[in-house]
């Protein structure tokens, strides 16, 4: 039988690199997004809103597929409005979908924040997870948009039967340009800044972070962990963490981003420092900064998300994720993160988004 995507969020970090692997592979593949991103070849692009069940019908008109994954979410003020949002985006999809009755599976994209809480009570006192964090480790007792999200995707299982999976990734490294959770672009761009304004690349992170022991997701590593768990009859029905298999500190590898754009680098100084407010009147030097290399992104705010990078390197404790149920079932692939950074340097020059 033929495999069909689905990939709902395909511009983003997770969802672009996931079509461009699932092509590779052979799957007939369609990509959903509000704003489509029609460069990538062979991609059948829909464009629809989440929130509205006409749109979606719409789109997914002619769509009958075997395989869905979802990438995709919205940011809100308050997590109560995350929750409503974000679970009826997920709702309204597997709702439009029961009706073709063609889905063997649906794999959800969430994230560590299952276990270190949502952004208005993200890892602070009260919410400190013990580490390395499992699957195994229950719920928080805090409202947190992604339970919401999955307990959407387990109702819909049961009425039109089909697996699922859940994937939990630690910070995604990887390109996509407008996306809200991007610290890999983000660094590289406050870096160029740093270079071109001779200014120090200041570390703007916790104590805790840069002292201790951390690990990150490749978008590329994640694309394949998505397919393998979709495919794989023992990883059905299940939630997994998934990271890319080694561990690092920030102590060492700020020093060696700093070097790849031979800039001064000044780690923890005993102050946490907000990289969003560092950044904040730096959107007219990044104009200026695109015009002068022939850039072809010369908005700062579609580049970089200061607020996310803020969260994850502020955290008052060290991350790290075990992958163990994973590997157990088969999944082995490797990714050592500090070639993710430079593979993403690289092709951000390539694609000249940045000098």
């Amino acid at each position: 039988m033929e495999q069909i995507a689905l990939v709902i969020g395909a511009t983003g970090i997770t969802g672009s690199n996931l079509v461009e692997k699932l092509l590779d592979k052979g799957w007939k593949t369609y990509g959903l997004a509000r704003n489509p991103n029609k460069h990538i070849k062979n991609l059948n692009h829909l464009s629809a809103d989440l929130l509205s069940l006409d749109s979606l019908r719409t789109a997914l008109e002619n769509v009958n597929p075997t395989h869905v994954f979802i990438t995709s979410w919205m940011r809100n003020d308050t997590e109560a409005e995350n929750i409503r949002i974000n679970s009826a985006m997920v709702r309204n999809l597997l709702e439009v979908l029961a009706i073709k009755k063609t889905v063997q599976h649906v794999a959800l994209v969430t994230g560590l924040k299952h276990y270190l809480g949502p952004f208005e009570a993200y890892a602070a006192e009260g919410f400190l997870p013990e580490t390395p964090v499992s699957e195994e480790h229950p719920r928080l007792d805090i409202e947190n948009f992604y339970y919401a999200q999955e307990d959407e995707m387990y109702a819909a299982a049961v009425r039109d039967h089909f697996t699922w999976s859940i994937h939990r990734p630690h910070t995604v490294i990887g390109k996509a340009v407008g996306n809200l959770m991007n610290m890999g672009t983000t660094l590289a761009v406050y870096a160029t800044i740093c270079k071109e304004q001779n200014r120090p690349f200041r570390w703007p992170g916790s104590a805790a972070q840069w002292n201790g022991v951390s690990d990150m997701t490749d978008a590329r590593l994640l694309a394949e962990h998505l397919i393998w768990a979709a495919t794989t009859p023992a990883a059905r029905n299940e939630a997994f963490n998934v990271v890319n298999g080694d561990v690092f500190r920030w102590s060492t590898l700020w020093k060696k981003l700093a070097a790849k754009f031979d800039i001064e680098p000044i780690g923890y100084t005993g102050t946490i420092y907000s990289l969003e407010a560092e950044m904040k009147d730096d959107a007219p030097v990044w104009e200026e900064i695109s015009t002068r290399y022939g850039l072809k992104e010369n908005n700062l705010e579609r580049l970089a998300s200061a607020w996310h990078t803020d969260l994850d390197l502020g955290r008052p404790i060290e991350v790290i994720t075990d992958m163990s149920k994973s590997r157990k079932l088969g999944f082995l692939t490797y990714q050592q993160t500090e070639e993710s950074f430079y593979d993403l340097f690289s092709q951000l020059r390539a694609e000249h988004l940045i000098p």
